[in-house]
């Protein structure tokens, strides 16, 4: 299938790298939506299969900790065995989880199938990624590239409660997970016809030994931090489990430094570009996830919208990201990583102190402005932040490249969810079960009452009268001023992060450009000079031998 078009330095017609690149967003889309589509469907799976709080912490983060365990394993091989069969191979098991969620009949079979769609998506994010690096070369087109492919990432984010209520309000729950599935078929037809294969040139060997490690501290670490909710800080469990996860991670970073041919390059995080501008997308996620997760149910169960009504709701965060995101390139270019990605993180803080004040006697347009800045910081930091990181990688290492950023994306969105549900859910367990301390009630009911806000409401439901009536309002008053706190404490956490790009993240170079580079910007910080990691064209001495181009 030929496509004509203006040739491209990769050979690939310009009107065929746009459709290469509407089958990669297309197929991110697909894998970034999931991880807030089920946020709209959590007070269904309250009622449908008795969830407690944990449980559901762990039906949404089971498929991040899956998905941000494996995404540097992903990404080293497509390198080694070719992106384009590792990206197909993902879509075709991110579809059959997807199938597996949508028929679960309890939360141990959903959380499975989740952590299978999990494998999936590990597959699809970094091949995407590396592939659009491949495909795009020239410094400008690229960036314009990534651009694109960081706006899809949040917003698939952002639009994930909008898609997942307007199929609640006509489907049942599972139907949330049963879209995915033409869309994957979709994806796989597009991309046999259209996506070029690549590889990293040099055909290192497989690090087996950082594999395992990679694999096995990056689970133990995510576990650790979702069982903080229900095993407190300081359970054995939790400090145990804590404590394996460091000590495989360090195993991981001693073995890669020993490793012939390590499956990550170590030498990037000692620039700070590379490793703050990492930290800063990581906690960028950290705040949107998080807040989506405790938006949802706000909206539901405090304000009692209805799945579709809560999801339109969350359109402006949404809408916000999509216009920002693409934005931010061009403000990079014009005021440098530093100052974007700063001002986005310190957008994000404020939205998150205003929604901290949030009472149970305020609507949604109290809650208003509060959205509008996280979205657009939100979409301000992600593509500069990507971008700095991708530029200290070689072409033919993109796939850990994008793994390594893709783990950052998905631990910081695990983190998220966990740390602000926990302290959400310690908040409100502490309220509830102060309240409930010398009246006797049936076992189960207690627990139900302390397990979740939807819980309480159940029980308040059943019982009727005045009573219920009491319990509802007390249980509501409980969950905003837990979600105050930990609003208040996310806000905390983005402007330190903000701190941390202006004392840390290097400012834009001010030397001329090489004669030997394009005078454009290149992959990220304006007036930067290209390096061989953004620009083929600069001989790179760590390569044996040029890349192929990619196949047509």
């Amino acid at each position: 299938m030929r496509i004509r078009g203006r040739a491209s330095q990769t050979g690939e017609p310009s009107l065929r790298r746009s459709l290469v690149l509407a089958t990669l967003c297309l197929s991110l889309l697909v894998v970034s939506v999931d991880n807030t589509i089920l946020n709209i469907a959590l007070p269904a799976l309250v009622r449908q299969l008795h969830a407690t709080d944990s449980q559901l912490q762990w039906i949404v983060d089971s498929y991040a900790v899956v998905f941000g365990g494996l995404l540097l394993t992903a990404g080293g091989l497509g390198d080694r065995f070719g992106r384009k069969p590792v990206f197909l191979a993902g879509l075709l098991v991110f579809g059959a989880g997807s199938a597996g969620s949508a028929f679960a009949g309890s939360v141990g079979v959903l959380v499975a199938s989740r952590a299978v769609m999990g494998v999936g998506a590990a597959g699809v994010m970094p091949a995407t990624l590396s592939i659009l690096m491949d495909v795009y070369r020239d410094p400008g087109p690229r960036a314009r590239a990534v651009g694109l492919w960081s706006a899809t990432t949040g917003l698939g984010i952002a639009i994930g409660p909008i898609a997942g209520g307007w199929l609640l309000s006509r489907y049942w729950w599972g139907s949330v997970f049963l879209v995915n599935v033409p869309i994957v078929v979709l994806g796989v037809a597009a991309a046999l016809l259209l996506v070029p294969d690549s590889r990293d040139p040099e055909h290192r060997r497989a690090d087996v030994l950082g594999v395992v490690l990679s694999v096995a501290g990056m689970s133990a670490l995510l576990w650790a931090v979702i069982e903080i909710p229900q095993r407190g800080w300081t359970s054995p469990a939790v400090l145990g489990v804590g404590a394996v996860a460091a000590g495989l991670l360090a195993a991981f970073v001693l073995a890669e430094r020993r490793a012939p041919e390590p499956m990550i390059v170590l030498g990037p995080f000692r620039d700070r570009r590379f490793s703050v501008a990492m930290t800063a997308v990581a906690f960028a996620v950290f705040t949107l996830m998080g807040a989506m997760f405790l938006l949802t149910q706000y909206l539901q169960f405090a304000l009692g919208y209805s799945a579709f009504a809560a999801g339109i709701r969350i359109l402006p965060v949404a809408g916000v990201l999509a216009v920002a995101a693409p934005l931010s390139t061009v403000l990079d270019r014009l005021a440098g990583t530093k100052a974007v990605v700063a001002a986005a993180l310190a957008l994000i803080g404020a939205g998150l102190w205003l929604a901290s004040g949030t009472t149970p006697a305020d609507g949604f347009p109290h809650l208003l402005p509060a959205l509008l800045l996280l979205g657009c910081g939100a979409g301000l930091a992600v593509a500069p932040g990507t971008a700095a990181v991708l530029g200290a990688l070689p072409r033919e290492r993109a796939g850990v490249g994008s793994g390594t950023n893709g783990t950052a994306l998905q631990v910081g969105g695990a983190l998220g969810v966990a740390v602000l549900g926990a302290v959400l859910s310690g908040r409100y367990q502490g309220r509830m079960s102060a309240l409930l301390a010398g009246h006797a009630m049936p076992e189960p009911a207690r627990r139900a009452i302390t397990g979740s806000l939807g819980g309480a409401l159940a029980v308040a439901q059943q019982a009727g009268g005045a009573l219920g009536t009491q319990l509802a309002a007390v249980a509501r008053v409980a969950f905003v001023d837990g979600m105050g706190l930990a609003f208040g404490a996310a806000a905390v956490v983005a402007f330190a992060a903000a701190g941390l790009v202006l004392a840390a993240l290097p400012s834009r170079s001010r030397s001329a450009p090489s004669r030997s580079a394009p005078s454009g910007p290149a992959s990220g910080e304006s007036g930067s000079v290209p390096t061989s990691a953004e620009d083929p064209r600069i001989p790179d001495p760590r390569r044996s031998r040029a890349a192929t181009p990619p196949a047509s």
